[in-house]
């Protein structure tokens, strides 16, 4: 009787295990962050302190608050507001991510006093503020050059060197606990100091995975943080940062842009995330950045007319949008990086149309971001090269977008029963009442973007 009710427990054993192994498999990474309660549905918006205003200073952009709430902003990310480094600067003004000293507020821009009071005020207008952090390299005339070279890299000849060709900036070495300690100590005094909310962490997988897992653990004992990091390498969302960045999903944009891709490649590349992409991580979706708007050309420039298109793309599918300074302007000219450059906010066109779309998000459950919001589901039409279609659903709330993606007008003619229901189109607040085997004529980069108005 014992030998059975052995065989039986193995049996069973073997079962179990199995069942869980078949539950689990393809199902991919999953996030072990604690996401703050506040990012559910929010959208980021990127500050270039230096180009926001004639004056290029923080009480000057304090008074763009309101309007910046106005159209829905959530969280602010500033670009690095410390003092930039002046041996071996470029341009003027030099590089915001050429870092002279971590603890202070570079004098162009104001003083500690005023940050603090532009974070109590935006907190106080429901918004919240991250700052861009440089941790793998400072300015070459940063003081721990001098008092603390153990904290440098070394190449060959035992000299201290510049990453890639940023020959304005000198390479950390992590190997060394001191430099750890330091650079946690000053991640900890803005939190504590001026009360942000977190970190866009600057070229993050070139700093080792362990230091972030310890300062995500380490700072939130101060206060639960957000942490986006500069990369697309996964592993980094695990324990470390809550977002990362779609590269990925801009460069298919620029490509359908120019005809080098078609809509398909959009559902191909949310295929791919099904089993790559940490359950519960969120990706940053944009159509612009500083780095794309200065190197590789405004949204206008990579897009063409498409480019409010793709914008709502990146606002609607799964992730967290970004508004770059200056898109909600038609910003038509790239940025200067290392001199005063800045935008005219004589006009703000483009206010309204991004305003509809966060507030979409805001409300919608079904767009909201990672766990908390609903997986995309494309909605297949007999012109699928040219038009890309989905559905979100959550509860009772449900979104269905449908773009065209090309220059030229469209007849589409929709193959699926899932998006049948009656909507309200957020752009022109008329309904429309979706039908199977419906059919539509789309103008060249027509957007579409419908709410559901039936509550079952």
């Amino acid at each position: 009787m014992k030998r059975l009710i052995f065989v039986l427990f193995v049996v069973l054993t073997v079962f179990v295990s199995c069942n869980r192994s078949s539950q689990n498999r393809g199902k991919g990474p999953v996030s072990k962050v604690a996401h703050p309660e506040w990012i559910r549905n929010a959208n980021i918006y990127e500050v270039n302190l230096r180009q926001f205003t004639n004056e290029g200073n923080i009480s000057s952009f304090i008074k763009h608050l309101p309007r910046l709430r106005n159209m829905g902003v959530d969280v602010l990310w500033f670009m690095p507001i410390h003092p930039i480094g002046e041996l071996k600067r470029k341009g003027a003004l030099g590089s915001y991510y050429s870092v002279q000293d971590y603890k202070l507020v570079n004098s162009e821009f104001g003083v500690i006093e005023e940050f603090q009071m532009m974070v109590k005020l935006a907190h106080e207008l429901g918004m919240y503020v991250i700052i861009d952090w440089v941790a793998n390299h400072t300015a070459w005339d940063h003081e721990w050059v001098t008092k603390h070279p153990d904290w440098y890299a070394k190449n060959s000849s035992g000299e201290m060197y510049s990453p890639h060709d940023w020959t304005d900036v000198v390479q950390l070495d992590y190997s060394n606990q001191e430099l750890r300690q330091a650079m946690l100590d000053a991640m900890a005094f803005w939190v504590r100091e001026a009360d942000i909310d977190g970190f866009r962490c600057d070229v993050a997988d070139l700093v080792p995975l362990d230091f972030w897992e310890q300062a995500r653990e380490e700072l939130e004992e101060i206060k639960p943080l957000f942490m986006l990091a500069e990369s697309d390498k996964e592993p980094l969302l695990i324990n470390a940062f809550d977002m990362d960045y779609g590269w990925k999903l801009h460069h298919i944009a620029n490509k359908i842009a120019i005809k080098e891709a078609d809509a398909n490649s959009i559902q191909r590349y949310f295929d791919g995330l099904e089993n790559s992409f940490p359950k519960g991580a969120i990706r940053m979706n944009f159509t612009s950045n500083h780095d794309e708007n200065s190197w590789n050309g405004t949204e206008f420039e990579r897009l063409n007319d498409g480019a409010e298109a793709f914008f709502v793309l990146m606002a609607t599918v799964p992730g967290m949008p970004l508004i770059y300074t200056g898109q909600e302007a038609a910003l038509k000219k790239r940025l200067s990086f290392f001199d005063h450059d800045p935008v005219d906010w004589s006009d703000v066109p483009l206010t309204s149309f991004y305003r509809t779309l966060l507030n979409l998000k805001k409300r919608n459950s079904a767009l909201w971001n990672g766990n908390w919001g609903a997986p995309l589901k494309r909605v297949f039409t007999n012109n699928d090269k040219a038009v890309y279609a989905f559905t979100r659903s959550m509860d009772n709330d449900a979104v269905m977008v449908i773009l065209n993606l090309t220059e030229s007008e469209q007849q589409v003619q929709f193959q699926s029963e899932d998006h049948i229901a009656e909507y309200v189109n957020v752009f022109t607040n008329q309904t429309l009442v979706m039908e199977k085997d419906m059919q539509m004529t789309l103008k060249p980069w027509e957007y579409i973007v419908l709410e559901k108005t039936e509550k079952k």
